[in-house]
């Protein structure tokens, strides 16, 4: 094949050595608009396992590469004036320039055509002259930009402003994040050494601190030295270096654009590195990704029977690990972005929640990192919730106060329909169901949604809190929760509004019934969708009577016990309605603006909580997101919705997401509505609940230490074992909750079990 390379940069290089090494007959040429020996940029990181793939495909250079690492085991972060350090991160770092040098030198070894100080033309000349054509023009590509129809380049600019330095100052002993409060916000640092002599520096800041420093207006001067002031102490006299020559004044400040392209391929030009994908450099993933696409393309071009076809199996395995390393980029730089919400964290959860905002990080993984540093972190955990010194419980042991009600631990059973009572009554099913999650070691078990009258219903077969045979069945069931459990619960309330009068979960699910529906409310006349019934906008006299049924509904659940109760708010029902845009298009007094829209949802929770025994907590569950392209509810708004049921005395939110619109289009993932009650509770300084696919004791962990929400909601691991907290609590040698006396034997098997597993861990 004839083969040119736009762009000599790691991906264009990587990609030429690779191709030559499968077959040395293809003329490869690799066109580079500057000199042999310009570089921008300083270090660049690369995990030692990452050179696992480059080994296999060319060890003479993997081997120089890595014999010119600058190695670190430990992070460091400096923050209101500590250093915390934990260790076993295994980092290495190497010189940009030194590397390409290598990758230079390989090229040439195997007789690539380098073509340095080249302005390469239109690619439509290259497309006629060459059999392929590498795109590799980095992450402003111009090849990408001349084809943008048909690659559909996807460019989202994110909201920092960084510059890119160098330092003699070392850093050799850790990879170093210092964050300094400057008069005119919070300013950050990532520094790392990458040979003998030098250290990267990246300094980042927000837009808003970038402009009240004024630096658009500095030269490059002024802003280095400007710099060197911020971090003078950590300095130790060193200067500050830029080696972007070619760039003035606030242009050598930027703005990180996430790219993603839909196709990486058209006719015989193929995108590569930055020019298909670009990798946050929080997470030190770019020239990784550079390099093992490199190597993915040219194993396909030589495996694959066409070219067409090599394109597709490149682009079907590489954009599936591209979107998982910018998922975990994603939440990297998003934390960075909002870094102001954490830096009244005290430094230990500070450092934990830098540690693990990728997600890549786990509570676990943490331990196998640095055991004495986690197990440090943990007991301060316990301290700061006032338990003793010393008790070794993981953070979801760890007991929490909503208002005057104590939990003995931070597992939630979330709110899950069975769809088996019979009148609204909850029966014998229910007795079992909830009775046996309260046994399982949950600090706080919800029943599901609670109707308020018989049209409020979602199905047939939901329960309600209307009729006297409806409390007395809900007070059995309490009663029980009280006398043989340590366990908590709570009554969830609502109203099914339009998404009312369907089948059964199993069934058809949000179908209306095939015969005797009933007449729906909601805030507008807009059906759930086009098979479901028209909704009656609700006027004043249904917005009465629901209210005080809403009322008539507490009152039931104080006479039954519960310990708590929550407004469903969230989801696309009744009270959500008319939170939602989406579904609310009144133009009285409870449409049109936020407030507006909150005057109903409100006017319910402050009659509730006026029945409500003021000595018992009531929260209340909202969608922070309606998931539907900005034209619904958005984080935004999620944070003033909080803030308006807290000040009429909500006392812990629960923070879910969607299911408010058939047109959302959710973003699933690990923890994926985490971040919702991160920022609720971090903006706010208000107790949140998460919930959303968190599924093991490594999420929930993460998420208390990180500081991310206050209580862990989880439902479909509690569909499947009723018993996973103490069952959790087993496999992390938590030895401390409570197990209902006739199960003792099979705890203390449960114990045995999980004691050998441990040890023939250690022994292997």
């Amino acid at each position: 094949m004839k083969i040119v390379c736009l762009g000599g940069g790691p991906a264009g290089l990587y990609f030429a050595i690779s191709m030559k090494l499968k077959d040395p007959t293809h003329e490869v040429v690799v066109i580079e608009r500057n000199n042999a020996e310009d570089t921008f940029g300083w270090g660049v990181v690369l995990s030692d396992d990452a050179l696992g793939n480059m080994l296999e495909n060319d060890p003479k250079s993997a081997e120089q590469i890595r014999e010119n690492f600058a190695y670190w085991d430990d992070i460091a972060v400096h923050h209101k004036g500590a250093r915390t350090v934990s260790g076993g991160h295994g980092f290495a770092g190497i010189s940009r320039k030194q590397m390409l040098i290598i990758l230079q030198a390989r090229a040439r070894e195997l007789g690539v055509d380098l073509r340095f100080a080249t302005l390469f033309g239109p690619v439509e000349d290259y497309k006629r002259e060459f059999d392929l054509v590498v795109a590799a023009d980095g992450i402003n590509s111009a090849v990408r930009n001349e084809y943008k129809e048909q690659f559909q380049p996807d460019v989202d600019v994110r909201l920092c402003k960084f510059i890119w330095l160098g330092t003699h100052q070392k850093f050799n002993d850790a990879f170093t994040f210092i964050f300094e409060e400057t008069e005119h916000g919070w300013v950050w640092v990532h520094a790392y050494q990458f040979d003998d002599n030098t250290a990267t520096v990246i300094v980042e800041c927000t837009d808003e601190t970038w402009n009240n420093f004024g630096f658009a207006d500095m030269s490059k001067e002024e802003t280095i030295a400007t710099c060197e002031r911020i971090f003078a102490k950590y300095l130790d006299g060193n200067a500050l270096m830029s080696n972007a020559d070619h760039l003035r004044g606030s242009a050598v400040w930027m703005n990180f654009p996430r790219v993603i392209c839909e196709k990486w391929h058209h006719d015989n030009v193929v995108l590569m590195g930055d020019a298909a994908a670009t990798g946050h450099f929080s997470i030190g993933s770019g020239t990784r990704l550079a390099f093992d696409s490199a190597i993915s393309l040219a194993n396909y071009l030589d495996s694959e029977s066409s070219m067409e076809t090599a394109f597709e199996r490149y682009q079907e395995e590489r954009r599936v690990e591209v979107l998982r390393l910018q998922s975990a980029a994603r939440n990297s730089l998003e934390w960075f972005e909002n870094v102001e919400r954490y830096v009244d964290f005290d430094p230990v959860q500070f450092n934990y929640a830098l540690l693990t905002r990728s997600q890549r990080i786990s509570h676990e993984n943490l331990r196998v990192r640095d055991k004495e540093w986690l197990e440090s972190a943990e007991d301060w955990f316990q301290i700061q919730a006032g338990q003793p010194s010393g008790s070794g419980k993981a953070p979801m042991f760890t007991p929490f106060k909503i208002g005057n009600l104590e939990l003995k631990n931070r597992i939630v059973v979330s709110p899950m329909a069975q769809y088996k009572a019979v009148d609204g009554v909850p029966g014998d099913w229910h007795f079992v169901h909830y009775a046996e999650r309260a046994k399982g070691g949950a600090g706080l078990v919800y029943v599901e949604m609670t109707c308020v009258s018989a049209d409020a219903r979602i199905t047939l077969g939901c329960p309600g809190l209307y009729s006297p045979e409806q409390e007395a069945g809900w007070k059995r069931l309490v009663d029980f929760v009280h006398r043989e459990t340590e366990a908590k619960i709570c009554c969830q309330i609502g109203h099914a509004g339009r998404k009312g009068s369907t089948q059964l979960g199993w069934e058809e699910m949000d179908a209306p019934l095939a015969e005797g529906n009933w007449p729906l409310l909601s805030a507008s006349a807009i059906p759930w969708s086009v098979n479901n019934a028209v909704p009656k906008a609700m006027d004043r006299e249904d917005m009465t009577r629901v209210r005080d049924q809403f009322v008539n509904a507490t009152e039931m659940a104080a006479r039954s016990g519960f310990d708590m109760i929550e407004l469903h708010a969230a989801h696309g029902y009744l009270i959500s309605s008319f939170i939602s845009p989406l579904s609310n298009i009144r133009e009285d007094e409870y449409g049109g603006s936020l407030e507006n829209r909150m005057r109903y949802p409100l006017e319910v929770f402050k009659a509730m909580r006026a029945v409500w025994p003021a000595d018992k907590p009531m929260s209340v569950r909202i969608s922070a997101v309606d998931w539907v392209d900005d034209v619904g509810i958005t984080q935004d708004d999620a944070v003033q919705i909080a803030r308006l049921f807290h000040e009429a005395g909500v006392d812990i939110i629960d923070v879910s997401a969607g299911q408010t619109s058939k047109e959302a289009k959710p973003v699933y993932g690990r923890m994926f509505q985490t971040p919702f009650a991160d920022r609720i509770r971090n903006e706010l300084g208000i107790a949140t609940m998460a919930v959303g696919n968190i599924y093991e004791p490594d999420h929930v962990n993460s998420i208390l230490m990180a500081g991310r929400a206050d209580l862990v909601c989880m439902a479909r691991p509690h569909l499947a074992d009723p018993y996973w907290t103490l069952h959790a609590g087993a496999s992390l040698g938590e030895k401390s909750l409570k197990w209902p006396d006739p199960y003792l034997a099979g705890r203390d098997q449960l114990y045995r079990l999980a004691e050998k597993a441990e040890a023939m861990v250690v022994r292997a």
